[in-house]
């Protein structure tokens, strides 16, 4: 009997690893649809597949990083044949959420994203912070092997690392959104929503396409979704917004004609950053501030409902002694 369920056991980690592998490779597919060239070398604006790795790891535990060694492999393997020196680079990449996802832990951060420390705790340690390793070793291993010349080490890797943390930002709250999705009841809030749906298909083609520089027009849309629909809301906006720049930014045209590499680049990162930081915050924001509301209405429902059960006089002297006295006083 203990042998079966071991095996059913080890079984199941297994589908999962190779579960983790399969989506770590299609979102790498999916990423590399969208690529640049900055100073000879490929990298991506938005790589997926760090969201996708951190994500399974904050829900399925750290006995799934072999998948995400393995999804790597396959993305190699899909652009390149293997060299000793892709071990390295596999091995960042891995190391990356790994240890993003244990810092995470270490500050005790929530999967829901249901409070404002847990929206801090993912920008500045699961994606700014953690996504550092798999640049600096990605980018170091490619300077050792002289496939990427010194000089150009600090634009590839500034690409290397923003392209990683955008994914992390970007991906892990919409994949989030997508384990916990609820249908509202309510017509109004699906009017609402499809009405934020219609809004965003008009605005934001508009502001990343646009030759009058309306980027700015991305940000009360994504404040109506937060304040709204929260991360819900939120983080399909901010990938809305993220997917529409990356691909102007590709066809230099609106806001992204007419400016060198670097610019481009600069500008793209800084509109996706600014986009996932205020969707991410501002849901958090607002979602822990209806978490503690919640807390308070059902603490008075609560005492309402002892209140009711005692008699009065056992509610008058559980007042306080005196009360009758100060009452007759004041008469």
């Amino acid at each position: 009997m203990m042998r079966t369920e071991e095996i059913r056991r080890v079984s199941g980690v297994v589908l999962r690893i190779l579960g983790v592998a399969a989506a770590y490779f299609a979102a790498g597919q999916i990423g590399l649809l969208e690529q640049v060239t900055v100073e000879g070398s490929v990298v991506t604006p938005l790589w997926p597949p760090t969201g996708i790795a951190l994500s399974c790891l904050l829900h399925m535990g750290l006995r799934i990083w072999p998948g995400i060694a393995l999804g790597t492999l396959l993305v190699v393997l899909s652009l390149t044949s293997f060299r000793p020196a892709e071990i390295a680079i596999m091995a960042g990449n891995t190391l990356a959420p790994v240890c993003a996802y244990l810092m995470l832990r270490r500050v005790g951060y929530h999967a829901e994203l249901n409070r404002l420390r847990d929206g801090v705790a993912l920008v500045f340690l699961g994606a700014l912070g953690g996504m550092l390793i798999s640049a600096t070793v990605g980018c170091g291993t490619l300077a050792l092997t002289r496939n990427l010349p010194l000089g150009d080490f600090w634009p590839v890797w500034a690409a290397w690392w923003a392209g990683d943390a955008m994914g992390v930002l970007v991906v892990t709250p919409l994949l989030v959104v997508l384990r916990r999705i609820r249908l509202p009841r309510d017509t109004s809030r699906w009017a609402e929503a499809a009405a934020l749906a219609v809004t965003a298909a008009v605005v934001v083609p508009l502001a990343t396409r646009s030759e009058m520089s309306l980027l700015f027009l991305a940000f009360p849309l994504l404040i109506w979704a937060a304040l709204r629909f929260r991360l819900a809301g939120s983080a399909p906006c901010a990938m809305f917004v993220s997917v529409l720049a990356i691909s102007a930014a590709i066809d230099r045209v609106g806001p992204f004609a007419d400016h060198s590499l670097f610019e481009v680049m600069l500008t793209l990162q800084a509109l996706n950053g600014s986009a996932a930081l205020t969707g991410l915050l501002l849901a958090a924001i607002i979602t822990e501030q209806q978490n503690v509301r919640t807390k308070i209405e059902l603490a008075c429902h609560e005492l309402a409902e002892v209140v009711e059960r005692l008699a009065p006089g056992e509610a008058a002297h559980r007042l306080g002694p005196g009360l009758g006295e100060r009452g007759r006083a004041a008469d």
